[in-house]
């Protein structure tokens, strides 16, 4: 009997499937554009309900219905639910054919599926909104009897609900935390031609953010970050950026606000989002690298968590993020780095600024297993990534050795892939180029006429989830960081305009999950010939990264 059950209800889940993957509705249901238990906080909080009324009334005729058809508003309700939890998995890509009547049996193994998921995200604190509580209450009370253990149901999301409302932040916030341990040493390496080494170094450091998540409606969402740490950036020392980790902080724990997001729906299908603090490309652009956690988890470089194009702009800005037919997926915006400066050459449009567009091809769906990206990012006074050789971050590089300023403009294209090989093993890469014009300077007394760069970057990523253990990610990452491949600038004091010899990154690492808030990462990164230079010694970088989540 047992078994008959299960096999009934797996068949009724199955066909629900169908159903909510392919049918399109008249009724447009708010929903999100990622996956909530990745998005977690981002995407809204408890919120009042506005369609209560209309529901109740329409749940005392629903007994009478055999079936349940793509018309009804609880096929339209459980199907904003799916959208947004994606609580009805298994099946790839959710591609099916055929447009069916439901039972009330199969509609309620479905909406059986869809509760026990909502409860679990409760038990995590994750969000869900007070609207999509009450949908599923009305939901559960419409198929109290083909809903097993219904009653208890609805007891456990009201008391957790009830729990989440006395013991929040905010009515309209919630709190949460980041810190990152980093246990840090440099053990190898020389600089300047091979002249002098790279004194050995161990540190321990932290980077620490606190996160207010705001949401005013369910659908938009206003994150404030600030941030503070101790973490060095190896740069100052190791005469490169190349291998710089990229969960460093240095600010002497001065504690600041570090971002602030405003994100809602401008129309269907495009996302908005307004910058007035610390904005970056990545925040509305997708850099499509598993490995990009934020520097704090996934990638423990810079270099490793995206391609440095990403960096070549920051500060107040606008992005924009949309999809079409399914398969594409577009985004850019414009940032100025120094946009809230009033002074001359500054402000939002008189000063450095970056341009970036992209556009993604998803052949299998946004939930598919590959998607490669082409990205264009054009900019003014904003080559400098953060990445690769001295000589690449042109701008610092002249400010360094001349104490002066000088201008670019440059055009870097890029393309980005990720595939998903099998559960276990995701390969990815990218490369990038940067053409670069220079305005004229004066160095030493010397008129530097205009002249041009051509950067190029590249890096393949290897990724293992769940190796060793469920949780833990084991990576590889190889490549080439930012280098100058041609230059027709004439610097002073005999000083060489592009990188001679070749520079490889190699960096692996494993994350090793303790619990849903504690991840351990040992990590280490070999620079051979750093700064793009023979002369100079391996240089050798270690970590054990520890993250803290709450």
């Amino acid at each position: 009997m047992f078994y008959l059950f299960s096999m009934y209800k797996t068949v009724g889940v199955a066909v629900l499937i169908i159903f909510l993957s392919n049918t399109t509705t008249t009724q447009a249901w708010p929903e999100t554009s990622q996956n909530i238990k990745l998005q977690k906080f981002r995407d809204g909080f408890i919120n009042p309900l506005h369609n209560s009324r209309k529901l109740t009334s329409k749940v005392t005729n629903l007994s009478k219905l055999e079936e349940i058809s793509t018309t009804d508003w609880p096929y339209k309700a459980l199907q904003r639910l799916v959208k947004r939890y994606d609580c009805i998995s298994g099946y790839p890509n959710k591609i099916f054919a055929g447009k069916y009547n439901l039972s009330r049996n199969e509609f309620s193994a479905g909406l059986n599926q869809c509760l026990n998921t909502i409860e679990e995200l409760l038990k995590e604190n994750i969000a869900i909104s007070k609207e999509d509580i009450e949908i599923s209450k009305h939901l559960m009370q419409a198929f109290d009897k083909e809903v097993i253990i219904s009653g208890s149901k609805v007891s456990n999301l009201e008391k957790r609900v009830a729990y989440i409302e006395n013991h929040q932040f905010s009515t309209t916030t919630t709190l949460s935390g980041q810190f990152v341990i980093g246990l840090t040493g440099i053990t190898n390496g020389e600089k300047k031609r091979g002249i002098e080494d790279i004194h050995n170094t161990n540190n321990l450091g932290y980077r620490g953010r606190i996160e207010l998540n705001t949401s005013f409606d369910g659908n938009d969402s206003l994150y404030t970050r600030v941030a503070t740490g101790t973490i060095p950036s190896y740069a100052t020392i190791t005469d490169t950026f190349e291998g710089d980790l990229g969960f460093q902080q240095p600010d002497s724990s001065d504690l600041s606000v570090q971002l602030i997001i405003y994100q809602f729906n401008l129309a269907e299908n495009v996302r908005m989002f307004i910058e007035p603090v610390g904005g970056a490309f990545d925040d509305f652009v997708p850099t499509v690298n598993f490995l990009d956690g934020d520097r704090a988890f996934g990638a423990i470089t810079s270099f490793g968590s995206r391609n440095p194009l990403y960096f070549m702009a920051g500060g107040p800005g606008i992005g924009f993020r949309g999809t079409i037919f399914e398969v594409f997926e577009w985004s850019g915006g414009y940032l100025a780095n120094n946009g809230n400066d009033p002074d001359l050459d500054s402000g939002m449009f008189n000063g450095p600024y970056g341009v970036i567009g992209q556009v993604g091809w998803y052949p299998y769906g946004t939930d598919g297993n590959f998607t490669v990206d082409f990205t264009y990012v054009h900019g003014y006074n904003n080559l400098d990534s953060g990445t690769g050789s001295r000589l690449s971050n042109f701008q610092s590089f002249i400010q360094e050795e001349f104490s002066s300023n000088v201008d670019t403009v440059n055009n870097a294209y890029g393309i980005e892939f990720m595939w998903s090989v099998s559960p276990n093993f995701i390969f990815g890469g990218w490369g990038g180029f940067t053409t670069t014009k220079t305005g004229p300077v004066i160095l030493q007394e010397d008129f530097i006429n205009r002249g041009n760069l051509d950067i190029w970057n590249w890096a393949v990523t290897l990724a293992f989830p769940d190796a060793l253990i469920e949780g833990g990610i084991g990576a590889i990452v190889i490549g080439m960081e930012p280098w100058v491949a041609k230059s027709n600038i004439n610097l002073p004091g005999k000083l060489i305009n592009s990188n001679q010899n070749a520079s490889f990154h190699l960096e692996a690492f494993y994350e090793y999950t303790i619990n849903n808030n504690v991840k351990i990462t040992p990590g280490i990164v070999i620079i051979t010939s750093p700064n793009y230079d023979n002369a100079n010694d391996d240089l050798v970088i270690g970590t054990i990264r520890t993250t803290f989540t709450f």
